[in-house]
């Protein structure tokens, strides 16, 4: 483990499975807009999930309800259009970034008789995506594993890199989250780093 990953558990991994899951859990990992799942989280974070209104938390929207966010803003279409998840899938983790649609990539992942099975899609039938994008694990994966599957898949380094984005400018671009593994967001920035270096040296 690198000095910069010191307090990072790289070998973290969920202890048993990814499921069951509580209700609020599978709410926020079902709901397909990265908007509409943060009103959801923060809804059910502070307890007030039943005053929000129900089109807001359907799983996914139909096309016309797509069309009519995207007449609001662009942004409000990310997630939308991620691949439907099988009933006994969840997102494992997601990473949405500031793109004019605030395009979301994910981890699904669902239980088969070999193992837990995993997959990267992304909200353009896997056009930007490239390498190994499935791939099964007796256990729970650690959070290096799923890191480097994950970015294996979709090249965030060169997402950053198309949008010539600075060291404070990418970070401010991505937003990582999983419900299963605490640290994921801090690798994700931790990776960033590495990429950009740490903004120090342009202040310099």
């Amino acid at each position: 483990m690198s000095q910069d990953n010191e307090h990072i558990d790289l070998e973290y991994r969920p202890r048993g499975s990814f499921f069951p899951l509580s209700a609020e859990k599978l709410l926020t990992s079902k709901i397909k807009g990265e908007t509409r799942r943060l009103i959801a989280e923060a809804a059910v974070e502070s307890g007030y999930l039943n005053e929000v209104p129900n089109e807001l938390l359907q799983f996914e929207l139909a096309d016309e309800e797509r069309r009519q966010l995207s007449r609001i803003h662009p942004s409000l279409m990310g997630g939308e259009y991620l691949p439907s998840e099988r009933q006994d899938e969840v997102v494992v983790a997601r990473i949405a970034i500031d793109s004019v649609t605030g395009d979301v990539t994910c981890v699904y992942a669902r239980n088969t008789e070999k193992g837990i099975l995993y997959r990267v899609v992304d909200e353009y039938g896997g056009e930007t995506l490239s390498g190994k994008t499935k791939r099964l694990s007796k256990r729970p994966l650690t959070l290096q594993e799923l890191t480097d599957f994950f970015l294996g898949a979709w090249h965030l380094d060169e997402v950053l890199e198309m949008n010539s984005l600075d060291y404070d400018g990418s970070q401010r671009f991505v937003h990582p989250s999983s419900n299963f593994y605490p640290q994921f967001e801090e690798l994700i920035r931790r990776k960033i780093q590495e990429w950009r270096g740490t903004g120090e040296e342009e202040d310099e």
